[in-house]
């Protein structure tokens, strides 16, 4: 650490909202292989109020700790050994995950590899609010279920941060894109290129047939999503359960069914945000941010995403 100081975002317990304390914290400084990004906007995710309550990434975590995982913002400074960044750069990224990330602060290190150059036709809150939701997507349907032309994918919790954008990729993969929702949401949905759309309200999701690949963005702690979800996939079909992972009761019923089962985590990838700027820049894919807070309030962006229902992402602010 520096003799420089920044604002951050710390917390010292787990607990609500309320342990979420802004404060005055010694500056990281870049390693080797480093650079130092001062954050313009950073998003905000279900696992970072998750990990607050002492759930998420919690046991990967010591106090004091700073939330926090997504950052757009501009390179300040390189470490020794950095030849693909400069100072001046803007870029964004998923430092560090699942450990601490640090992103709720003015600013932020991590390797060199784990950054991309910021889409360029959106502005820092916009791309802070696509890195971890994005490459949980991309992952998901690119490298763990490598999702081919004409297969049909089941999202759930579509109109959610990871859900808005699964939609899309799996449409540019050239899939039938199958959404649950509420009915509110199918219009927007549509517009993003989802080819059915379910209100799970209203109608047993589970109804659907002949899906390939199910991305769960629920759980099965909610009403048994995942479990009911390999009701809907064809035999040798995948579920990729995301939240709560496949449980011995998911698995065996999974082997049952004739179906694959698995859990997921993302993890940084450079390359894969490179690829998706490209997608945003080229209008093929768009991110939406409900709502953007003051660093300082990152108590109530908590508390506003806790209360669920959020249409795409929430953003803090690190900058004026």
């Amino acid at each position: 650490m520096s003799g420089h100081t920044m604002r951050a975002v710390t917390i010292s317990e787990f607990g609500g909202p309320e342990v979420l304390t802004p404060e005055d914290v010694a500056r990281p400084e870049p390693l080797p292989t480093e650079v130092l990004v001062r954050v313009h906007a950073a998003g905000v995710n279900p696992v970072d109020w998750k990990t607050r309550v002492g759930q998420g990434m919690a046991g990967l975590q010591t106090f004091p700790l700073i939330l926090g995982w997504d950052v757009s913002g501009v390179v300040e400074q390189v470490g020794f050994g950095v030849t693909t960044l400069r100072p001046g750069d803007e870029v964004y990224g998923m430092p560090w995950f699942p450990r601490a990330g640090g992103a709720y602060a003015e600013y932020v290190t991590a390797p060199a590899r784990q950054w991309a150059r910021k889409p360029a036709t959106v502005d820092h809150v916009h791309a802070a609010a696509l890195p971890l939701a994005a490459l949980t997507a991309w992952q998901i349907l690119v490298d763990t279920a490598h999702v081919q032309a004409g297969q049909r994918v089941l999202v759930t919790a579509a109109a959610g941060g990871v859900g808005h954008l699964a939609v899309q990729f799996a449409r540019h993969l050239g899939a039938h894109v199958i959404a649950t929702a509420s009915a509110a949401r199918h219009p927007w949905l549509k517009d993003l290129g989802a080819d059915e759309t379910i209100d799970y309200t209203t109608t047993p999701f589970e109804e659907a047939a002949g899906v390939d690949v199910v991305v769960d963005l629920v759980g099965d702690e909610h009403d048994r999503t995942s479990t009911r979800a390999l009701k809907t996939l064809s035999p040798g079909g995948l579920l990729i359960a995301v939240p709560s992972g496949v449980s011995p009761d998911l698995a065996a019923a999974a082997e049952e069914a004739g179906v694959r089962a698995t859990g997921f985590l993302v993890e940084p990838d450079g390359p894969a945000l490179a690829r998706i700027a490209d997608l945003i820049d080229a209008g093929e894919v768009s991110v939406e941010v409900e709502k953007t807070f003051p660093l300082a309030e990152a108590a109530a962006a908590h508390a506003h995403g806790e209360a669920g229902h959020t249409r795409g992402k929430l953003v803090l602010t690190a900058t004026d």
